[in-house]
């Protein structure tokens, strides 16, 4: 089923919806951990995703700070693996690389030109600042945007309502009925949405998880055919 509303204000996710996080985490740890002597392998990625995915939702939850999460992740990692070397050290080296490291998901630009041609886009997200923005010019997003909306220049982090709040009130000529939010997770960007009251779009390439009875899109292309009633696209 749609949205059934018209809509024109789009506030999208980006990692994990416009780009492979995953793809872009397992390149760039392999990269960190080798200037620090250390060889990554398949059990060190998975577990080191698991941390860092934990870390962020207690980020979310205000369980804790920014700062401490980026080396905090690679502390456990360094301590339930015995690893030697540095563990405040690649926490650094990974900080710094990330910036030079993404990977658009296919189709993501032409999906963002068809958003903006029929109104305007926003990006909301909880990465670094540094990082999203550099990302967002690498991956040639930037033409098709109206705004940006960086957690760690707003203040507040997703999936907080003051975050959802501050971007809105800084939308001109905004008006919910018209906003649609698009993202891949339920305790971030679906909390923002309906903080909001606002609609939602699950983007979900792997398919919408068990229990879950909201509005959701496997691609881009479904994205649009759910907002309007389109099946162009990726």
């Amino acid at each position: 089923m749609g949205v059934n509303r018209l809509k024109d204000i789009f506030l999208l996710d980006m990692d994990d919806t416009l780009l492979d996080f995953q793809r872009a985490e397992k390149v760039n740890l392999a990269k960190s951990l080798k200037e620090v002597g250390v060889d990554m392998t398949e059990e060190i990625f998975k577990r080191f995703h698991l941390i860092n995915d934990g870390l962020w939702k207690a980020l979310e939850r205000g369980e804790i700070e920014r700062e401490a999460l980026k080396v905090k992740r690679f502390e456990r990692l360094f301590e339930e693996f015995r690893l030697d070397g540095d563990a405040r050290d690649a926490a650094r080296r990974y900080f710094e690389n990330f910036p030079a490291i993404s990977f658009p998901f296919a189709g993501a630009k032409e999906f963002l030109q068809t958003l903006a041609e029929k109104g305007r886009v926003y990006i909301v997200t909880n990465g670094g600042a540094a990082i999203q923005r550099r990302h967002i010019a690498d991956s040639g997003f930037s033409p098709f945007l109206s705004g940006v909306f960086i957690s760690e220049e707003t203040g507040y982090n997703k999936p907080s309502k003051q975050f959802a709040e501050y971007a809105e009130a800084h939308i001109p000529q905004y008006e919910r009925a018209r906003a649609v939010w698009v993202g891949d997770s339920l305790t971030s960007d679906a909390r923002c949405a309906e903080s909001l009251g606002i609609d939602f779009i699950l983007f979900c390439p792997s398919g919408a998880p068990n229990g879950y009875s909201g509005r959701f899109a496997k691609d881009y292309g479904q994205v649009l055919k759910l907002l309007f009633g389109e099946t162009s696209g990726n």
